[in-house]
């Protein structure tokens, strides 16, 4: 060490640096020109970012994302609040999305606690859609956190399945020797737990034998997707008789809620203009062909800022969800209004970068869940034992944390079967899903279009095979918004997708489901559900039938090495369905024997109940729905079609048969009405329940609709649908005021009373028609169901099967003629009012003491009206029912 240095030697060619005067000078400049911003991830982790001061929102985002590694991250966002509220106060009004193209100083204003929150932004109508393993744990982080902080409310069935998805993904497969009977009593999985639920999740858990984490999750999004409020944020509206609702934005639309529960949704294509102006916010609908004005509803929101924050939202959602690219601002120096418009990529866009690129091979840790941990649990019962005992060791699995994205074992489904008996005795092994919904979680059967016809002997069902890497796709644009991808099948010869689709020729063809690490799967661009066939090896399939496909690409398998050529349009070109999404099952023949079936018992009605709930609960009994006709080809339906009756038809697919159908004998408007006779005998007995069932009177049609109640002699109108549903007329009011009378030619219609019952779910009406002829008076009972959402089913069977019992009652009760036909209609006249009218002939086959097969009610009734019970979510909905009535004993 130099003791002693000569001034001499600091002088001359020598120099000095002095470091630490230099950090603490950097360390005062980045402290006075930058900006420290904390954001709390999904996982319950934060980290500190810092910015420029004169950062604009993108900046912090972009770091935020390659914090994250995030590939698609179009889908999220941050969040923060003006005022220091958190996004689990469910106020979306106090909250802001971070603007990617303002200063974020500006926009997180003076506040101290500079604080942001990681969120999904747009969520994702289909997983599927999401390519990277790591996008859909996110996905599954947020729907978690937005069920316990009462975001997301579901039914009591679909929080204990979604929650038994996330025990698997926690735990791994259920194992008895390591979890006791109370091995989720420490874990918080669903809000308002209790022991009842913890059993139940319990006995769903270990259906999940076999899942990945990754898989679990995917079947978790798979199932929340489907639930109404799935991705809304709830803003408090009223409509425009002060009515308190909730005004939500969706993929589809805006959806209107009350009291959590769906009521009205109108899409994007419906919806013209949307605009606010102080407290009120406008949507103006697409006018109909058969209208002459505009629809423009109002509702008043709380607030200017939630009026406009409401705005905002159906602005991003509608340029996300709907647009190529979103709207390039037009800037007029002198423009009124907002300016605002959405600057960040749309999904088109996202889902095309995503399929061009190949996947990202990569590893992530997945986090603990101390967010399920409950934080009530009393310690008493601890300290008894003198220290907390640690949760039983288990021996670790490779995949309990790290995962593969590309490199994983294939998924496979819930419910499965992981034995070597079943690889025996089914070629194919077991495929299964189940859907959410419901005391029975009934579920999808799948299988591909690509597989062999199934035995009637056993089961035809699918496990996806590997990916054989010999067979290489490839895929090329062969013309604006097409694609052409050109597959060859795996060493099992399978191809590895679903088709849907081509009832008829006018119905497209679809993908409906594309197995993970199948040539389908590995294409570049990827097949992807929504997909739309446009030709399979050179032939045109646009008009062909469902069973024609399956046909022409199983022929491809034994043909030309099994190369199959798809030219597609893909899902993201040609937009959203529009209407009420069915649950997508496939049909797959069931033999007649299902597995673990109880002793048969030797009453017959409580065999078929017996039956009922297998088939739901395997889901067998959707399936087999799926392939009944919806209407029966022999059968004409030619006055319909005439054109002095096309305009008498509210729509135009939508037509009574010839043989059935109602003629009227003296109306003066000619003897046609879109209506057809509907008699449901009960057997072992001589009742036959007589229908009219019929559509919702237009305007034009009211007085054909009352001479039908004259001529039939009825006195019992059931009328299962409102006046106005979803901004659309479902059905004119045909009848007249309280006190007042509606004159027509042959007949005269009076309103003597009208009362709602104590939940407002019914409307009763007392008319009284008079034969102008001869003036005899008959009286006719009006019972309206008005809290049935449109194109859905209502949440409970409770109120359904009150009302079912009244109509009964009131059907004995006719004062002219027991036998006379009961009048049923909705605005169709085949789905709701074909709900009825198989619950109430099931009322009096077990009444009766006789079996109840619904299938074979459904059958029955679409030999008489075409398309009765138009969906699977509504038979699924009435087969529930059945078995509430009887296991809760209300016959």
């Amino acid at each position: 060490m130099i003791e002693s240095v000569s001034k001499r030697a600091f002088s001359g060619s020598s120099g000095t640096y002095n470091v630490h005067a230099l950090e603490l000078a950097a360390a005062r400049v980045r402290t006075q020109k930058g900006l420290s911003i904390k954001v709390f991830f999904l996982d319950d982790t934060d980290h500190t970012f810092h910015i420029d001061k004169r950062a604009k929102g993108t900046q912090l985002l972009d770091q935020v994302y390659q914090h994250l590694e995030l590939v698609e991250k179009d889908y999220f966002g941050l969040q923060f609040s003006e005022n220091g509220c958190t996004p689990t106060n469910n106020k979306p009004e106090c909250m802001r999305w971070l603007d990617h193209n303002k200063s974020v100083k500006k926009q997180l204003g003076n506040c101290e606690d500079k604080t942001l929150y990681f969120r999904v932004k747009f969520y994702v109508s289909d997983p599927s859609k999401l390519q990277e393993e790591y996008t859909r744990y996110q996905f599954y982080l947020q729907v978690r956190r937005d069920i316990l902080e009462l975001r997301l409310h579901l039914p009591p069935s679909t929080a204990c399945l979604l929650a038994s998805y996330t025990v698997q993904s926690e735990l791994g497969d259920y194992q008895p020797d390591e979890h006791g009977p109370d091995y989720l009593s420490n874990l918080q999985l669903v809000p308002e737990q209790n022991d009842d639920m913890e059993r139940k999740i319990s006995e769903l858990h270990k259906l999940h034998k076999g899942q990945l984490p990754a898989d679990a999750e995917f079947n978790f999004l798979d199932h929340a997707k489907k639930v109404d409020m799935y991705g809304v944020e709830l803003h408090k509206a009223k409509d425009n008789t002060n009515k308190d609702i909730q005004l939500g934005v969706t993929s589809l639309g805006l959806v209107v809620f009350l009291n959590n529960i769906r009521i009205n949704t109108f899409s994007w294509a419906k919806i013209m203009k949307i605009s606010f102006k102080r407290k009120q916010f406008f949507i103006q609908l697409r006018r109909e062909p058969s209208e002459n004005y505009d629809t423009l509803l109002g509702f008043n929101m709380e607030t200017y800022r939630s009026s406009k924050t409401l705005w905002k939202a159906c602005v991003e959602h509608h340029t996300f969800f709907r647009l190529h690219s979103p709207k390039v601002r037009r800037r007029f120096p002198l423009s009124l209004g907002s300016k605002f418009t959405y600057s960040g990529r749309t999904e088109f866009q996202t889902v095309e970068e995503v399929r061009q690129r190949s996947r990202l091979e990569r590893k992530f840790v997945r986090s603990p869940s101390r967010t399920i941990m409950r934080q009530t649990m009393p310690p008493p019962a601890l300290e008894d034992k003198g220290k907390i005992l640690p949760a039983p060791a288990r021996p670790p699995r490779p995949y309990d944390n790290k995962v593969t994205s590309s490199g994983a074992k294939e998924p496979r489904k819930a419910w499965e079967e992981d034995d070597n008996r079943l690889s025996d005795d089914f070629n194919d092994g077991v495929f299964l899903e189940r859907p959410s919904e419901g005391p029975f979680s009934p579920g999808k059967v799948l299988s591909y279009v690509d597989e062999e016809p199934p035995s009637p002997t056993s089961n035809g069902l699918y496990d996806t095979p590997p990916y054989s890497g010999s067979h290489s796709p490839t895929s090329q644009i062969v013309d604006e918004g097409m694609v052409m991808i050109v597959l060859h099948p795996d060493q099992d010869g399978k191809y590895g997708f679903n088709v849907k689709g081509g009832t008829t020729k006018e119905d497209p063809i679809s993908v409906s489901r594309v197995a993970p690490n199948t040539p389908a799967d590995k294409c570049n661009p990827r097949l992807t559900e929504g997909d739309q066939l446009l030709m399979i090896n050179g032939m045109d399939v646009q008009q062909s039938l469902h069973a024609d496909v399956v046909t022409i690409i199983q022929e491809a398998r034994v043909t030309n090495s099994g190369q199959l050529i798809l030219t597609v349009r893909p899902n993201a070109l040609y937009g959203v369905s529009e209407e009420y999404e069915e649950p997508p099952y496939q049909y797959v023949p069931v033999s007649g024997e299902l597995h673990n079936r109880p002793p048969s018992p030797s009453n017959a009605l409580e065999q078929s109940i017996l039956l009922l709930a297998d088939g739901l609960a395997s889901g067998a009994l959707i399936a087999q729905y799926e392939m009944l006709h919806r209407k029966y080809p022999d059968l004409t339906c030619d006055e319909a079609c005439k054109q002095k009756n096309v305009n008498k038809n509210r729509y135009r697919d939508i037509s009574p048969y010839d043989n059935t159908r109602v003629v009227l004998e003296d109306c003066p408007n000619g003897d046609y009405i879109n209506a057809n006779y509907v008699n449901m005998p009960i057997c072992g007995t001589e009742i036959v329940n007589k229908y009219i069932a019929t559509q919702g009177p237009l305007q034009n049609t009211t007085e054909d609709f009352w001479q039908m109640i004259l001529e039939s002699g009825s006195s019992l109108i059931v009328m299962l649908t409102t006046v106005i549903e979803r901004g659309r007329a479902k059905c004119y009011k045909y009848w007249p005021n309280v006190g007042e009378s509606l004159p027509m030619a042959n007949v005269t219609v009076r309103c003597d009373e009208e009362l709602s019952d104590e939940s407002s779910s019914f409307v009763y009406r007392n008319f009284t028609l008079i034969d102008n002829k001869s003036n005899e008076e008959r009286v006719i009972k009006h019972m309206q169901y008005v809290a049935w959402p449109d194109h859905g089913v209502p949440n409970s069977p409770a109120l359904f099967l009150a009302f079912t019992d009244q109509v009964r009652e009131a059907r004995q009760n006719q004062s002219n003629d027991a036998s006379a036909p009961v009048v049923v209609h909705c605005s169709a006249g085949i789905g709701r009012t074909g709900v009825l009218v198989l619950m109430e002939t099931a009322m009096c086959l077990m009444e009766a003491g006789q079996p109840v097969y619904p299938l074979g009610i459904v059958r029955s009734m679409r030999e008489q009206r075409a398309m009765m019970i138009q969906n699977a979510s509504q038979y699924k909905f009435v087969c529930e029912s059945v078995h509430t009535a009887y296991t809760e004993k209300i016959i």
